[in-house]
């Protein structure tokens, strides 16, 4: 059994990791950490308190963060479900103490250092963990993950966007200097369980946000290999990402060129479903699931390629594919854990 250690198990997605972990039958949850202020008067509140359908389940206490007590239980792997700046301090400590960490949090899934006052409010004090992280999105860098001591796993809207994206790119498909558009919508939960006026029942709505400056839009044209116009929206739903991109096609390309080239790039893939001609992706087939959902149509006579993927933000754009990351680590099976219906 592998033994799991979950920091930052108060949020949204910590709370999936720990669904998911639970229902792992090579992994055993032997400790929860979070902040201090989850420890008053010395006793830590159990997780079940906060989280009470687990209730039963698991009713360990939620430590304050300790990287001596979190190496003293000698996890096979630490998941880090926290705010970006808790990871920067976090993750070398851990490393240091010989751990794997799978980190969920951007604090360490862009290479370029200057990138990250500008869009994350802080400097980067670890530029040589940051080299060494490996950015945990299995379909593209299955392979170094097996022997990556530092994943950092990708963000929920970036994964929506390189997936659809990547082979294209890889292939020559986008016109030269032109960027594909890629308009996202995600349910409340990407903006996390901090309370705010603007997530409150009555106020949600459908809006832009973070036009031209979202701290994910680095990350896309980091690793989908093509620069992108990326404009997030919040949806009044729950969980889910919808992401429908724009491409101008180059030359010679057509719908079955299109198809050929995602059909090579995943149709052994067990977490990207191309849809069938004609079905587009929705969030409902993919809630809570880790499956990323694509389906596309081209005008040819303008060379124009409308591109849709569908996935659960807290599941493949969170904690399904940091457990996925965690399975190829350890070598486990991939799907172990993943799959609807069973631990595959």
């Amino acid at each position: 059994m592998a033994k799991v250690v979950v920091i930052g198990a108060g949020g949204y997605s910590g709370a999936e990791l720990v669904s998911i972990l639970l229902a792992h039958p090579q992994a055993e949850i032997v400790g929860l950490f979070g902040s201090a202020k989850r420890e008053q008067g010395g006793k830590a509140a159990a997780f079940s308190d906060s989280w009470p359908r687990f209730r039963g389940r698991l009713d360990l206490p939620v430590r304050a963060t300790s990287i001596d007590e979190v190496a003293a239980l000698k996890p096979d792997a630490v998941f880090l479900a926290t705010p970006h700046e808790a990871s920067l301090d976090l993750a070398p400590e851990l490393l240091h103490r010989g751990l794997n960490v799978f980190d969920l949090s951007g604090g360490f899934r862009l290479k370029d250092a200057s990138l990250y006052p500008k869009f994350y409010g802080f400097e980067h004090t670890h530029p040589q963990v940051l080299a060494a992280a490996v950015y945990g999105l299995p379909e593209l860098n299955r392979d170094a993950i097996k022997n990556a001591a530092m994943i950092a796993v990708p963000g929920c809207y970036p994964t929506s966007a390189i997936l659809p994206l990547a082979p294209l790119a890889r292939s020559g498909a986008i016109a030269p200097g032109r960027r594909p558009i890629v308009d996202s919508i995600s349910g409340v939960s990407g903006a996390g369980r901090s309370p705010s006026q603007a997530m409150l029942f009555a106020e949600v709505s459908v809006r832009a946000y973070n036009v031209l400056k979202h701290r994910h839009n680095p990350e896309i044209d980091a690793y989908a290999g093509t620069s992108v116009v990326f404009t997030p929206h919040i949806g009044p739903y729950d969980r889910g990402i919808v992401s429908t991109i724009h491409v101008e096609l180059a030359l010679g390309w057509t719908h079955a060129r299109v198809s050929d080239t995602l059909a090579a790039a995943y149709s052994d893939e067990s977490f990207v479903r191309l849809c069938p001609p004609g079905v587009w992706p929705a969030v409902n087939d993919v809630r809570s699931t880790n499956f990323c959902d694509i389906g596309w149509a081209t005008d040819e006579t303008t060379s124009h390629l409308v591109i849709s993927s569908a996935i659960d933000n807290l599941t493949k754009g969170a904690a399904g594919q940091a457990v996925q990351c965690m399975n190829i680590r350890l070598g486990l099976p991939e799907t172990m854990a993943l799959l609807p219906g069973g631990a595959q």
